[in-house]
């Protein structure tokens, strides 16, 4: 329980960072919605597309292979750390030299030719995610988390003063003041400012990071060898999880139904998986903390029963999520304009797929511990099948309600596929009957909300904070003897 508390307690750190974060960041969202049409907003929605994408390919991995490596007691883990570092920073060079040379011919493909330099800024911006992902790892894996959020809140208020002061103070400034801007605000740049304002937070987060850099080029061909055949599986699970995590987006502007207006379908979409992320801000969260927690208590005798515990805590807390986002989504559903209302259908789908995503990561741990990615590499790569599949079946007939089951048909076999394999070649007692128990109440209680639709908002959310605190109690008498044990 003491190890339970202190993964807690990282936990928390990292959420300093990364809750209040992409709450900063999702509180932008109803600026956005609010200034730019949903086509307009559909642009920012497939860049962010490619940019994810991208930053899981130029780091192939690498970070998961540190965290293994400069565990090993047979290993140097500086040496590892340079070995590691080195590789990303040389692959990105390559990536960013060719990026250019060809970007005309990129932003022509993607329909940008009058906007090449949206190519390149975001060139720049994947460069830069890329390379300072290992230091970043390094932080992690020293536990120095509080620095870890230092550097990471930075970067968002960063972010978000760039955005505040490109898109609301210099507009109110130049209906008075034309002359007084001219020389750096040209309104014609609209949602451009929200790629500039990224670019710029990623530079100062460089910058912060150079300490990090100041290695020995202690480059082991052989660890690098080692590190390689590590990581290239996790480089499939990542760009499988990619493809579906975020290749709906990019599916839906060839395989929307004739007649649609594409890039308003892909804003509305984009911006409603914004409110159904609040449960990924939690998993992200979690993994900050948990990746390096699992590989540091994999020699302790208690190591199974203590991954099942996590698991079930961590049930727990995303059931809590999705009950708080659905019950009060009356309340929720102001983060985005309400030209982007109509896509709300499409969060509790998104959420309860986001839920078993997560418990997929948990159940990842089986095959990271025995150094078989292959397995993950094939599961991931499984899901994205689907993905593809279903999407191209379910987008032409229903739209982004098709992409939004998609998520979720993935994410549910996914993560069916990992338990079964892992409990062959890493047996862990995960207590199923509280799990499932507690994932059926919780999709119940939503279920029998939709009961007072009808009802006005006052009398909703009162009958929904009742099915709340009856979910929460009964969570509680359950768990009682267990949470006391994890809070002293």
């Amino acid at each position: 329980m003491s190890a339970i508390k202190k993964l807690a307690s990282q936990t928390a750190v990292y959420g300093l960072s990364s809750i209040l974060g992409r709450l900063l960041n999702y509180l932008l969202v109803p600026l956005y919605t609010n200034i730019f049409l949903p086509e307009e907003y559909g642009v920012v929605t497939e860049f962010y597309t490619y940019v994810s994408f991208f930053a899981v390919m130029l780091t192939y991995g690498m970070e998961t292979a540190f965290f293994r490596y400069s565990q090993k007691e047979d290993t140097n883990q500086t040496t590892v750390y340079a070995t590691a570092l080195l590789s990303v920073i040389t692959t990105t060079a390559i990536f960013l030299l060719f990026g250019f040379l060809f970007s005309d011919h990129i932003a022509q493909s993607l329909s940008y030719q009058q906007h090449v330099w949206y190519i390149q800024c975001f060139l720049i911006i994947i460069a830069i995610d890329a390379v300072t992902a290992i230091p970043f790892a390094k932080l992690r894996a020293e536990n120095k988390a509080l620095r870890f959020a230092g550097i990471r809140l930075v970067n968002i208020f960063l972010n978000i003063s760039v955005n505040l002061f490109f898109l609301l103070l210099c507009p109110a400034v130049v209906k008075d003041y034309p002359e007084q801007l001219s020389h750096f605000y040209d309104a014609q740049i609209g949602v451009g400012y929200i790629f500039i304002a990224n670019l710029l937070a990623s530079v100062a987060t460089l910058l912060l990071l150079m300490p990090q850099f100041k290695i020995k080029l202690q480059f082991d061909k052989k660890l690098w060898n080692e590190l390689i055949k590590y990581a290239l599986p996790l480089l499939l699970v990542g760009l499988a999880g990619m493809i579906n995590e975020t290749a709906d987006r990019a599916m839906l502007k060839y395989l929307l139904p004739a007649g649609s207006n594409v890039m308003a379908e892909i804003g509305i979409y984009g911006a409603c998986y914004k409110i159904s992320i609040i449960m990924t801000i939690f998993i992200q969260t979690f993994r900050y903390a948990a990746e390096p927690f699992f590989f540091s208590h994999a020699k302790n005798k208690d190591a199974n029963q203590l991954y099942a515990d996590v698991m079930k805590y961590f049930v727990i807390a995303c059931a809590a999520i999705f009950l708080i986002t659905l019950l009060y989504l009356d309340i929720v559903k102001f983060f985005v304009g309400k030209k982007y209302w109509a896509g709300l259908p499409i969060v509790p789908i998104l959420l309860l797929a986001n839920w078993f995503l997560g418990i997929y990561f948990n159940l990842t741990v089986w095959y990271k511990l025995t150094n078989k990615t292959g397995y993950g590499a094939g599961i991931s790569i499984f899901g994205a099948l689907l993905t593809i599949v279903f999407n191209f079946i379910f987008i032409p007939l229903f739209g982004y309600y098709g992409a939004a089951w998609t998520t979720l048909i993935c994410y549910a076999a996914m993560m069916l596929t990992s338990y079964f394999q892992g409990q062959k070649h890493f047996p862990i007692n995960y207590d199923l009957k509280r799990i499932i128990g507690y994932i059926i109440f919780a999709i119940t209680l939503y279920l029998l909300s939709n009961l007072f639709a009808n009802y006005s908002v006052s009398l909703k959310l009162l009958l929904n904070t009742v099915l709340l605190f009856f979910f929460l109690g009964t969570v509680f008498k359950l768990e009682k003897k267990q949470f006391k044990s994890v809070a002293l």
